[in-house]
C-alpha cells in the first residue's frame, strides 16, 4: 500500500467458508471486534489460531485485543453484524468468487496466494488502464 501512496485502496470483504461451520461466527465477530476499532488485530488473532472459533475463543480474542466484554459479547449475540456478512457472500458470489483468498484488482480476479510481484504487475497494470 505504501509503494502506491494515494493510488490504491485495499477494501477486504468476509467470505466466510461454507465448509467451516465455525467462519461466520468468526466473521461476524471480527465486524464486532471493529465496532470497537480493533478489526485489524481481531482478524489477525483469528488468523493465527484458525480453526479454534467456538464462542468461547472468539470473546477470549476479542479480550486479547481490548474490547469490552460485554459490549463484544451482546454485539456476537444480536448477530448485530450478521446481515453486512451475508451482503459480502451475495456480493462475492454475483462476482464469481468461490474461493479464499481472491483479490480482485479492477474487476480483474488474482485468486490464491500469490508473490507481490503478481500483485505489483497486476496493480500496474490497473493504473495503466485507468489513464
Amino acid at each position: 500500500m505504501k509503494e502506491y501512496d494515494g493510488r490504491v485502496r485495499l477494501i477486504f470483504k468476509d467470505f466466510p467458508l461454507p465448509s467451516h461451520d465455525l467462519a461466520r461466527p468468526a466473521h461476524e465477530a471480527a465486524r464486532c471486534a471493529g465496532a470497537f476499532g480493533r478489526y485489524w488485530p481481531y482478524h489477525d488473532l483469528l488468523f493465527a489460531n484458525q480453526p479454534k472459533f467456538e464462542r468461547a475463543d472468539l470473546v477470549r480474542y476479542a479480550l486479547e485485543v481490548g474490547v469490552p466484554r460485554d459490549g463484544f459479547v451482546k454485539c456476537l449475540d444480536e448477530h448485530r453484524f450478521a446481515t453486512a456478512v451475508a451482503d459480502d457472500v451475495s456480493q462475492a458470489r454475483a462476482l464469481g468468487v468461490s474461493s479464499t483468498p481472491t483479490f480482485l484488482i479492477n474487476n480483474r480476479p488474482l485468486v490464491g496466494a500469490h508473490p507481490v510481484e503478481n500483485f505489483r504487475t497486476a496493480i500496474d497494470e490497473a493504473l495503466r488502464d485507468k489513464n
